[in-house]
């Protein structure tokens, strides 16, 4: 029996590699995507397996439910949440739509995907939920010089990163395995679709990328990042974090206190 997978975004890019990846390795398909055209196109090239399209905004309530109803009803053995726009502004220059479609698609989806999608998996003892983030995750204290701002969007991927640091705890011991892996600057139409010419920064390849998340997710790593060599220092932050955690009391620091 084939295995199935279901991929957001699939229509190019990141998520399309991840599509071509999963086909070659005879998995049957769930494709999601806005474009419809793009999603016929990637059906037409791939008679050998089960390939289904499904047109659907992420951005919208509609669209949510509509993926999310499959996640439920169908054995997936992997779901991956790849599905994203930029919007890179600063806040006060974010329009209130283009803030909400970002949060809808990289905070709300992937939640209730997840959601409906965890269940089925746990029940059949196995299963696989990989989350696209971004290195900008770990970017908050960056100062001005750095980047552009976009505040909006480095948040939802922190979001992104810490929920499957969280549900993959939650999940230990029943097979079902979640992973977020946070790319760099990557070779796709994500950047150009906002008019943004990287054509002279150095990128990874998509396929580039899915290879190392796949890896890492063989490897029993929960967060990849597939161009850092050195993993000791994403080990760094994660203990870091869990130090800060550790280290809170009821009692007020001392720092706090006046007089």
């Amino acid at each position: 029996m084939s295995k199935l997978a279901l991929v957001t975004g699939a229509t190019s890019g990141i998520g399309k590699a991840f599509a071509e990846r999963f086909a070659a390795d005879g998995y049957d398909l769930i494709i999601v995507g806005r474009r419809r055209e793009r999603l016929e196109e990637f059906v037409s090239g791939h008679p050998r397996i089960t390939v289904r399209a499904v047109t659907a905004d992420l951005s919208t309530e509609e669209g949510i439910s509509t993926v999310a109803a499959y996640c439920a009803g169908e054995p997936l053995d992997v779901l991956v949440n790849n599905a994203g726009v930029s919007h890179y502004m600063p806040l006060a220059e974010l329009p209130a739509e283009k803030a909400r479609e970002l949060v809808n698609v990289k905070v709300l989806a992937p939640t209730q995907l997840m959601r409906a999608a965890v269940g089925g998996m746990q029940e059949r003892g196995r299963g696989s939920v990989i989350n696209v983030a971004g290195m900008i995750a770990f970017s908050g204290p960056a100062d001005s010089s750095v980047m552009p701002r976009r505040a909006v969007y480095a948040g939802t991927l922190a979001h992104l990163v810490a929920m499957s640091q969280t549900l993959s705890a939650e999940l230990e011991g029943t097979g079902v395995r979640v992973h977020v892996v946070c790319p760099g600057v990557v070779a796709t139409e994500f950047h150009s679709s906002q008019g943004l010419d990287l054509s002279a920064v150095p990128r990874m390849s998509a396929e580039d990328l899915v290879t190392g998340a796949l890896r890492g997710l063989e490897l029993g790593e929960v967060v990849s990042a597939p161009g850092v060599e050195d993993y000791q220092l994403l080990d760094n932050v994660f203990r870091a974090d869990l130090a800060a955690f550790g280290g809170q009391s009821p009692e007020l620091a001392t720092r706090y206190r006046t007089g």
